[in-house]
């Protein structure tokens, strides 16, 4: 089974998450941020991955040290739980519409971080979440899963429905490209023989 377990503790946040990536889609999520737990729900559901995430952050400052750090800790917990990337497809892209909104995401497990965001949020809260921080918990995870990450918005005017769509893009294609290839599973898909 492809699991992982990590946690992280520093003066502004306590996370600890758990990921299964063979698993049912099933999400324990509870970060204190409401509209964060609601995307983490979907990234599990939409990737069928198992997703626990226990965090305790200081929301008294803002949201940005809490979202920054459960993108490191999902990249850190996707790495760990991919191993040595055998036989995995590599390659997973996805475009997603929700309602008004496109979104397109297109992603390398490459081993090279590499971050392209190209979205136009309206609204800067939703709930106690700041939208900017959409970007920093893909950078982040992007980092530390050293992943090669293209979420491209297409269009769209709602910033609820942009950002779902921006989470459940990237866990259609994330579920696309950590799938193994049953005719190569014992091989890196690398010209380089390296991930």
């Amino acid at each position: 089974m492809r699991k992982s377990e990590i946690k992280r503790q520093t003066n502004e946040t306590d996370i600890k998450m758990s990921l299964n990536l063979d698993g049912q889609g099933q999400a324990h999520i509870e970060t204190g941020i409401g509209f964060m737990d609601h995307m983490l729900e979907l990234l599990a559901f939409h990737g069928g991955f198992d997703l626990s995430v226990q965090c305790q952050g200081d929301l008294k400052v803002d949201s940005h040290h809490t979202v920054e750090d459960l993108g490191i800790v999902f990249g850190e917990c996707l790495k760990e739980a991919l191993g040595d990337k055998k036989g995995i497809y590599r390659y997973g892209q996805m475009a997603i519409p929700m309602d008004e909104a496109l979104v397109t995401t297109t992603l390398d497990l490459s081993g090279r971080p590499y971050l392209v965001y190209q979205a136009q949020l309206h609204c800067e809260r939703l709930g106690n979440y700041e939208t900017e921080m959409t970007k920093e918990f893909f950078k982040a995870v992007s980092d530390h899963a050293l992943m090669t990450l293209h979420i491209i918005e297409n269009y769209g005017e709602n910033t609820h429905h942009i950002i779902e769509a921006m989470f459940k893009s990237f866990a259609r294609a994330l579920k696309q490209a950590v799938m193994i290839d049953e005719n190569h599973q014992d091989q890196i898909v690398s010209s380089k023989g390296l991930l």
